[in-house]
């Protein structure tokens, strides 16, 4: 048989949900064929068969939530049936080389003797006996031409034999025990005073990754005003021309833009903290936070800074409405070098957001009212906008992100030049 696994889907995925299945038990896929849906944190996406043969079990029903990577959801016939029965009275023929089978999603490499001739496995067979500590050299197979299948591993563990080199890894130490979080009751609030609304995906993966973020990351935060008049005037020209071919700009594209064109001016900001030492991003791939149910997503604007207002309006507007339906590919929201995070159309005047690790900064972004200013050494109104970098500490100094803010902000007050 072959074991068919719960695939990872982005680097982050630890489990999913078995959405939904296009085979059913009996069926014979192929390579390449669709065979399951699986919801990640992020997003909902098609998997494709590895292997070929015929559907024998389906382990995990649809709707199945909490499924780890790497467990079996269902299994195929395969290299693992019963051996071919030897002829009386003849001696072994000399094992013809087949040829290599295709692996399952994370199965082990094919191992190598050391007269270099190659061992042949079940991509099974040796996910089994890495996990067992075994050396398949020693291990002799029954399957098809003296292939090693799941029972050859089974038998010799069960014999003892077979024992790993000393480079095979050592088993990993039992994690150390957890405290457990006090319930509610414990804090003073009483069962049946709430409803408890169970832990989605996504939500388990956003809180993991906040409260990472918030521990490991030394952030400080820079704040700075922003006047809207000029821009806000551009933007009613701009999407009076674009009216006809059916694109509207938002302040929130012109912030994109803005940023992408200060990174590019301060390159320092566009950076990535590695223990190899500090990743120099090329280009600004910049994130938008979007909300949707459940959670929030930041798909990514490639290349902002080589693209005009239109073409980021368009694009966000597209990845925003298949972020909302959980249609984003896992490039499209994994990678970006900075975010933008913009509540200023619920109202919300200043905030401070969580960096996105690996990014160096986020952008927060308020929104824009009417304020009273200094002009001439006169009182005025104007409409202002309140900015908030957070930074990576270990990335970008306070000289830094104050350079960045300082490119930044004169590119919103004069929103032409960013059309030069």
């Amino acid at each position: 048989m072959t074991d068919i696994l719960m695939p990872a889907l982005s680097p982050t995925m630890e489990e999913g949900v078995l959405a939904k299945w296009h085979i059913k038990v009996g069926d014979t896929v192929s390579a390449g064929d669709v065979i399951a849906e699986i919801e990640t944190d992020k997003a909902t996406m098609e998997v494709e068969a590895v292997d070929e043969g015929e559907v024998l079990e389906i382990l995990v029903a649809e709707g199945t939530e909490g499924v780890k990577v790497n467990s079996i959801i269902a299994r195929l016939a395969g290299d693992d049936a019963a051996p071919a029965p030897k002829k009386a009275e003849a001696a072994p023929a000399a094992p013809a080389t087949p040829a290599p089978a295709k692996e399952a999603p994370k199965a082990a490499p094919a191992p190598v003797a050391a007269s270099g001739e190659r061992i042949f496995a079940s991509p099974l067979a040796r996910r089994l006996a890495a996990m067992a500590g075994l050396d398949l050299k020693a291990i002799k197979g029954s399957g098809p031409h003296g292939r090693i299948v799941k029972r050859d591993v089974e038998a010799a563990q069960a014999s003892g034999g077979a024992t790993a080199s000393a480079s095979a890894p050592a088993a990993a130490a039992a994690p150390a025990a957890v405290k457990p979080a006090p319930s509610l009751a414990q804090l003073g609030i009483p069962d049946g005073t709430y409803d408890l609304v169970p832990l989605d995906g996504m939500r388990k993966a956003i809180a993991r990754r906040l409260v990472d973020s918030v521990n490991n990351v030394p952030h400080f935060p820079l704040f700075i005003d922003v006047e809207l008049d000029a821009l806000m005037a551009a933007r009613a020209q701009i999407n009076k021309m674009l009216e006809p071919r059916g694109i509207k700009v938002s302040v929130n594209d012109f912030v994109i833009k803005a940023a992408a064109m200060a990174l590019k001016a301060v390159p320092e900001a566009n950076a990535s903290y590695t223990p190899e030492g500090i990743a120099m991003h090329h280009n600004a791939d910049v994130s938008m936070a979007v909300a949707i149910d459940g959670g929030l997503i930041t798909p990514i604007i490639r290349k902002a800074e080589t693209k005009g207002l239109a073409q980021i309006a368009t694009e966000s507007k597209d990845l925003a409405k298949r972020a909302r339906d959980r249609k984003l590919k896992p490039e499209e929201f994994q990678g970006g070098t900075f975010s933008v995070s913009n509540l200023g159309m619920f109202g919300i005047k200043q905030f401070t957001s969580i960096i996105n690790e690996p990014q160096g900064c986020i952008m927060s972004v308020g929104a824009g009212e009417k304020r009273p200013v200094v002009k001439n050494g006169e009182l005025a109104v104007a409409t202002v906008m309140t900015v908030t970098l957070t930074c990576d500490h270990r990335v970008v100094d306070g000289a830094v992100g104050a350079r960045f803010l300082q490119a930044f902000k004169p590119l919103l007050e004069d929103p032409l030049s960013m059309l030069a």
